[in-house]
């Protein structure tokens, strides 16, 4: 729904053949190292939109991803949902991940990004949010989370769909670790070999 919410990123202009990879809700021991690594066999960087609470449990990881030149981004403290947070708490839960991110060191003189969970956002939530933070959802959903879909149909769908300057949501979570492990690296070889490259936003 770009047209309801016009100063919400969903690509980014670009002029090459560029893409955006964005990881949500982790970090996580048994998911990021890997993205880690797979990031790094192409040299490419991503942004990850970290839950405040993963921060505080796993700071080494997250400074780690940030030390690898990716960007760590807020994702609320613990994963709410707008739909049913009024926008005085749902900005609270904001300023904490915000502040554990400013803990280990991240999102000092950058402008503040913010993808909110699931996808859920109002007017009201927005009008709070806006000008400090700037939201990004996304146009191009993998639905690695989703695990009655097969891999190779998150890949399909991935490949299909991505075109220069698109955001891309992948899952550094349990939930999504099956699908991931078999797209990421498909992805990523699909499109170096395609001439793409790989950019935090």
């Amino acid at each position: 729904m770009p047209w309801l919410f016009p100063k919400v990123w969903w690509k980014r202009p670009v002029q090459d053949k560029t893409i955006f990879l964005t990881f949500d809700d982790g970090p996580i021991p048994e998911v990021t190292p890997f993205l880690l690594e797979q990031l790094a066999l192409y040299r490419a960087k991503a942004t990850f939109f970290c839950v405040g609470e993963n921060l505080i449990r796993y700071p080494e990881i997250a400074k780690k991803v940030a030390t690898e030149g990716h960007r760590l981004a807020n994702h609320t403290h613990q994963h709410v949902k707008a739909w049913k947070t009024p926008p005085q708490d749902y900005l609270r839960q904001v300023e904490q991940c915000q502040a554990a991110l400013e803990q280990i060191g991240a999102g000092n003189n950058q402008v503040k990004l913010f993808r909110p969970p699931h996808g859920q956002i109002t007017r009201a939530h927005l009008k709070l949010l806006q000008p400090d933070y700037q939201v990004v959802m996304w146009s191009m959903l993998t639905y690695d989370f989703d695990v009655t879909l097969p891999p190779q149909t998150c890949l399909e769908k991935a490949v299909t769909g991505i075109k220069p300057g698109a955001v891309v949501v992948m899952h550094d979570s349990l939930k999504a670790d099956q699908n991931l492990r078999y797209v990421l690296p498909r992805l990523l070889r699909h499109f170096s070999e395609q001439g793409y490259s790989f950019k935090t936003l």
